[in-house]
C-alpha cells in the first residue's frame, strides 16, 4: 500500500516540480486558497498561537498575519518540492549566506559545528551550505512513515553532500565522525516542543514558560563542537538571505542551557521582526500550563 501511494504521489510532485518558477508560485496561491480558505487547515491552532504570544495585537492585525503566514507556509511546500529538480545554479543564487567565512573559520580551526535553526523562514534550501564548505552536513530529522518517500528526501538532501540522521542515530554518527577526525556541519531544528518526561528545562519562548530541547546544546558539549545559529531572512518570493551568528566557540566554559537560551533569545528576534515566517502550525505552547513547581 505505501509503495502504491509512492507511485501515484511521486509523478505529480515530479510535475509540479519541474514547473517554471512563475508557473510554480501560481500554483502555490491556489494550494493557499485551498489549504487556508477551503479546508483551514490548523486555522484554530494557528490563531491560539498568534493570540497567545501577541495579546497587544488586535484581530486585524492577528488575520493579516495569518493570511500572510499561510501564503508562505504554501510557498514553502512548493519549494520543498521543487528541490526534486532544482539546479545547484539556481538554489545557489536564490538560497544566499551574507557571512559565510563565520563557517570557515570554524572550519580553519579545525572545529566541527552544531548548527541551530528554527522553523522559520526557509530551511528546505540551507542544504545548498555544502557547496560553499568542505565539512559534511549532517541533519537531524523525523524519518517519514512512508519508507519510499523516506528513501526520497535522503535522496534529495544528499546531492549536496547532506544526509539526514534520525535522533536516535545522531550521537553515535556524530562521535565516529570525531573519532575518525571529520569535520562535521550539523543542522538542528531546535524549537520544537520535547514530550514532558524527557523535558530537562523550561525557559520563557515569545513571553511563555514552555519546555525546551536541550539536545543539540548537550551534544555540542559531549563532542566539544563550536555552536552557530542560522537566521533566515526572506528578501522576496523564493530567495532568502542566511546569517551566521556565533553562539559558542567553547561549549564547556558555558553553564547549563545558556547556549540553549541564547538560541532561544536569537529565535524570538526573527519572530518579533516578522512574525508571518514561523510556522505557527506547531502547537509549540502546547504545555504551557504544565510547569513543574522546580521550574516555576
Amino acid at each position: 500500500m505505501q509503495f502504491l501511494l509512492y507511485i501515484i504521489i511521486y509523478p505529480f510532485i515530479w510535475l509540479i516540480s519541474s514547473l517554471p518558477f512563475k508557473l510554480l508560485y501560481a500554483f502555490s496561491d491556489v494550494l493557499y486558497f485551498l489549504v487556508y480558505k477551503v479546508f483551514g487547515y490548523r486555522k484554530k491552532v494557528v490563531k491560539e498561537n498568534l493570540n497567545l504570544v501577541f495579546p497587544e495585537k488586535s484581530p486585524e492585525e492577528i488575520k493579516i498575519i495569518m493570511n500572510k503566514f499561510y501564503h508562505h507556509l504554501c510557498d514553502m511546500i512548493v519549494e520543498a518540492m521543487k528541490s526534486l529538480t532544482i539546479s545547484e545554479k539556481e538554489m545557489q543564487k536564490r538560497f544566499t549566506f551574507t557571512n559565510i567565512e563565520e563557517l570557515r573559520k570554524h572550519e580553519e580551526n579545525n572545529r566541527s559545528v552544531v548548527l541551530m535553526c528554527a522553523h522559520y523562514g526557509s530551511w528546505e534550501w540551507i542544504f545548498v551550505l555544502q557547496t560553499h564548505v568542505k565539512a559534511k552536513g549532517y541533519a537531524v530529522y523525523k524519518r517519514l512513515a512512508n519508507p519510499y518517500f523516506d528513501k526520497l528526501v535522503k535522496k534529495i538532501r544528499a546531492k549536496f553532500n547532506s544526509y539526514l540522521i534520525t535522533t536516535k542515530e545522531t550521537a553515535t554518527t556524530l562521535a565516529l565522525a570525531k573519532a575518525n577526525n571529520e569535520l562535521t556541519i550539523n543542522g538542528f531544528v531546535s524549537d520544537q516542543s520535547p514530550k514532558l518526561n524527557k523535558a530537562h528545562h523550561w525557559q520563557n519562548f515569545m513571553g511563555i514558560k514552555v519546555p525546551v530541547h536541550t539536545g543539540a546544546e548537550l551534544l555540542a558539549k559531549r563532542l566539544d563542537m563550536s555552536v552557530v545559529f542560522f537566521g533566515v531572512k526572506r528578501i522576496k518570493r523564493g530567495y532568502y538571505e542566511t546569517t551566521f551568528t556565533t553562539i559558542a566557540e567553547k561549549p564547556n566554559s558555558f553553564k547549563d542551557y545558556e547556549i540553549t537560551d541564547a538560541f532561544l533569545k536569537l529565535t524570538e528576534e526573527q519572530i518579533y521582526a516578522e512574525p508571518q515566517y514561523y510556522l505557527w502550525t506547531h502547537k509549540r505552547w502546547k504545555h504551557r500550563n504544565s510547569v513543574p513547581l522546580e521550574f516555576q
